[in-house]
């Protein structure tokens, strides 16, 4: 395969054929060829190779062929040979899929913003569209999309199928639906890679790690829908653990639950965000105020507690973000150091929490180690991403994990995410990483769409 990045133009000609620029020819390898396919997306035309007198990369489309193929637009997109050379691609045309109730501007609600920073990645370099379920055509092949503009709106075009789509769903119980997995199952028997199947719920996690032991071990003891029985014991051995439900997030939900010999057992949760604690003298008490006889349990996960190291009494964890590159490596894009709020049973900045840099947080607490640690963490977490993937029954290109350092410096995993957000993000010292993650997202649509020079294979 040939890579290149060009120019495309359009020009009022309608005659059935593309006209190429020398450089472009020979980058192509085009020379004497009297016709060639012309793909984008699903889109295939057949036209005339004729040569254009000037200096630089630059493809013209005329009216025929770009109504042919859908080209959405002009500007600077990768071209790529196949088959052969009989073959030039254009694009590619990734989609991200996502959901939207908005309006015109804020045509995604609250997410457009960070949908805007997703199809950036790939400004000038490829064809990046938005769309939800609702706009694709099984029909026609198609899909009618949202082009982000210069003037900072946006643009519906239709265009055939895209190359790759990245799944952002933003919302669980939607994206594990009947209908989502149908949608998503439909891509892939057209041969388009989906990025990133669906989310996890935490004891999906568990299951696919349990078999790698070399994983498993970093993962604390953890059991789903426990009885109060299980509770009990549990909470005896290690003397205090969480109970997070399987589908939740940002912290809603968790209950952090601490038992004293002598002193009775002690709830933390969130309530009307406040933090609350309750003490009771007698297990019994707990489990009516959990619901635990009720059945409430059926749909969380009891973790055994994990004693962290800790900055002035408050517990410290790591957000590790994760993205597979344009060679299917996995590389460590981001690393967030989240510190508890006073009396928070969890680290979420909304919560109370305090956002730091990896570096300032181990720093206090390692000294002069505190380089060594990360470089631990960063290990792991890789280990466990590979472990992932080779459980999981589809690919997987991004990855967000919880890791925390105990009193005696072992790592552990806490929450797997595969759509991880996007906070860390807001400290100032990691805004340049927030933006390696969206490069890295856009280089690895590029290797699932087959636009790779040689040797990427």
């Amino acid at each position: 395969m040939s890579l290149t990045l060009s120019k495309i133009h359009f020009t009022r000609k309608s005659d059935r054929a593309v006209y190429v620029t020398s450089a472009l020819a020979k980058q192509l390898r085009l020379r004497g060829r009297s016709t060639v396919d012309v793909r984008l997306g699903g889109r295939t035309v057949t036209a005339e190779v004729k040569p254009l007198r000037r200096k630089g990369k630059h493809l013209y489309l005329p009216l025929y062929v770009r109504e042919a193929i859908r080209a959405p637009k002009t500007g600077n997109i990768y071209l790529a040979t196949t088959d052969g050379g009989t073959t030039v691609r254009l694009g590619p045309l990734i989609g991200i899929l996502t959901s939207g109730k908005g309006g015109i501007d804020r045509p995604f609600g609250t997410r457009t913003g960070m949908i805007r920073e997703l199809l950036r990645a790939g400004g000038g370099k490829a064809y990046s569209f938005a769309f939800t379920p609702r706009d694709v055509n099984w029909d026609q092949n198609t899909v009618f999309g949202y082009f982000a503009n210069e003037n900072g709106g946006w643009t519906r075009k239709t265009v055939p199928l895209p190359d790759v789509v990245y799944n952002r769903l933003a919302s669980r119980s939607a994206d594990v639906s009947y209908g989502m997995e149908q949608l998503k199952q439909r891509f892939l028997r057209r041969n388009i890679p989906v990025f990133n199947w669906s989310f996890y719920s935490k004891w999906d996690v568990y299951r696919m790690l349990e078999d790698e032991a070399d994983a498993y071990k970093h993962v604390p003891e953890s059991t789903i829908n426990p009885t109060p029985e299980r509770l009990k014991e549990m909470l005896q051995r290690h003397k205090f653990l969480y109970l997070k439900p399987t589908g939740g997030s940002l912290g809603k939900g968790i209950y952090r639950i601490t038992y004293s010999p002598g002193k009775g057992y002690f709830a933390r949760f969130r309530r009307n965000g406040k933090n609350v604690l309750l003490r009771f003298q007698k297990f019994p008490s707990l489990m009516r105020m959990l619901g635990a006889g009720s059945g409430r349990m059926r749909n969380y996960v009891a973790q055994q507690g994990i004693r962290l190291v800790e900055i002035d009494g408050c517990p410290i964890d790591f957000r590790f973000h994760l993205v597979r590159n344009n060679a299917n490596d996995w590389v460590v894009a981001g690393v967030g150091a989240k510190m508890a709020g006073r009396g928070s049973v969890t680290t979420h900045i909304k919560n109370g929490g305090t956002l730091m840099t990896p570096q300032q947080a181990l720093g206090r607490v390692f000294g002069d180690r505190a380089s060594d640690v990360l470089q631990r963490m960063k290990d792991v977490s890789i280990k466990l991403a590979d472990a992932i993937q080779d459980n999981s029954r589809h690919h997987v290109g991004e990855l967000g994990f919880d890791l925390g350092v105990d009193q005696s410096e072992n790592i552990w995993m806490f929450e797997a995410n595969s759509k991880p957000g996007r906070s860390i993000y807001k400290h100032p010292a990691l805004k340049d990483e927030g933006r390696e993650t969206l490069s890295l997202v856009f280089q690895h649509c590029l290797y699932l769409a087959k636009f790779r020079k040689r040797g990427n294979s």
